[in-house]
């Protein structure tokens, strides 16, 4: 879990309810990390945005350094994964490219996938040695807007949650209040759910207002519909919206 106003990240025991500081000082950090290696809890963080474990390190969008961090969990080392710490987008190799505030993260097991929010681009990230960064919508810092289609004729308005599911990647368009599919492959987005304007409807043709969360389960799609307090749930079979009944333990 993540504390985005404590800038601290923080893992949870379920069984046992403890909950412990795994990386950050509670203090922000001012500039991007430039350490190797670094001991994360003496390490200050700065606007941890979002979370994703792939093959043992846990990668970190740090939305207000504008860079994409990883906490190795075996050896408890903290490390720069992308990002310059400059506010642009600019492609290319992991440590020399730069990024817009990224705050949603993701994996297909192999590929990372970032909402970079402040350039409305969705990107996909390399981890291995020698990785790239590349932009797969998106054209430039503030260059926003709703539009579908395929390459540099999307536009997006501020991302802010992404996740994967049979090789595609489902979005928060945030500010559009609508959820849309990218087919990687093809650099297609569609949308799926929501009328662009706000609201709260449900069933076949929804409304959100500024949807901020993904994640997924077989055939279906949860959303964090952030300003109407609620989870949907997408059926993606019947492409219906249902609200999640909550309960207090």
């Amino acid at each position: 879990m993540w504390r985005t106003q404590n800038h601290l990240i923080r893992r949870l025991d379920p069984a046992t309810g403890r909950v412990e500081t795994v990386a950050g000082t509670g203090q922000q950090a001012h500039g991007p990390l430039r350490l190797a290696e670094a001991n994360p809890l003496a390490t200050s963080l700065n606007s941890p945005w979002d979370l994703v474990v792939l093959n043992g390190i846990l990668y970190i969008a740090m939305a207000g350094c504008h860079q994409v961090w990883g906490l190795d969990l075996a050896t408890g080392k903290l490390d720069l994964m992308c990002g310059t710490g400059r506010e642009a987008l600019v492609d290319g190799s992991r440590l020399d490219a730069a990024m817009n505030q990224p705050s949603g993260i993701a994996t297909d097991g192999s590929l990372l996938y970032v909402a970079d929010s402040e350039a409305s681009a969705i990107r996909s990230i390399d981890p291995r040695p020698g990785g790239r960064i590349q932009t797969l919508v998106g054209v430039g810092l503030f260059d926003f807007g709703d539009r579908d289609g395929t390459g540099g004729g999307v536009r997006l308005q501020h991302p802010l949650g992404v996740t994967v599911q049979d090789g595609r990647i489902y979005i928060a368009d945030t500010y559009n209040h609508k959820i849309k599919v990218l087919y990687p492959s093809l650099q297609r987005v569609e949308t799926l759910f929501g009328t662009g304007r706000p609201g709260d409807a449900l069933g076949e043709r929804p409304q959100f207002s500024e949807p901020g969360g993904l994640a997924t389960a077989p055939g279906r799609l949860y959303i964090a519909d952030t300003n109407n307090h609620r989870i949907c749930v997408a059926d993606l079979s019947s492409q219906t919206v249902t609200a999640l009944p909550l309960q207090r333990f």
